[in-house]
């Protein structure tokens, strides 16, 4: 469990990194879509490097797939592309305040109906509390 947390908080600390160089670059270039192609090419061929060194047979897969799960990269492009624009205007720290906030808003309720073959953890007062407590701490630490 150790290893799956310190994937995420990397993961976690590179969110807001990545809105801001790629707000910067949007902002230098003058255009945040074209900044957000970068940044997926970018991604894409990395990854593309990975899924061939770690097992290509997978990719063999995908187009068996439900459709509906590749809604995933729509959601990924409305992100970035969001970020990226929003960013310069607003401020990374407040765009990734509200980025969390729906994104507690979203696991709670993926986690509580287990869509999407999530594991089901029910949202109970306690839970409902402690993802109160974190969004205020996320609130808190913009009122600053």
């Amino acid at each position: 469990m150790t290893q799956y947390a310190l994937i995420m908080l990397a993961a976690g600390l590179g969110i807001p990194v990545l809105a801001a160089l790629n707000a910067a670059l949007g902002k230098l270039i003058g255009s945040p879509a074209s900044a957000a192609v970068v940044l997926f090419l970018i991604a894409l061929v990395s990854t593309l490097i990975y899924c061939l060194i770690a097992g290509p047979q997978a990719l063999a897969k995908i187009p068996a797939a439900p459709k509906h799960l590749l809604l995933a990269g729509v959601l990924v492009a409305f992100y970035v592309l969001s970020i990226t624009y929003v960013a310069p205007h607003f401020g990374v720290g407040n765009a990734v305040f509200f980025v969390l906030i729906g994104q507690l808003i979203s696991a709670a309720a993926i986690d509580h109906y287990g869509l999407f073959g999530a594991q089901i953890s029910p949202l109970t007062l306690t839970r409902t509390a402690g993802i109160s407590v974190m969004a205020l701490g996320v609130w808190i630490t913009q009122m600053a």
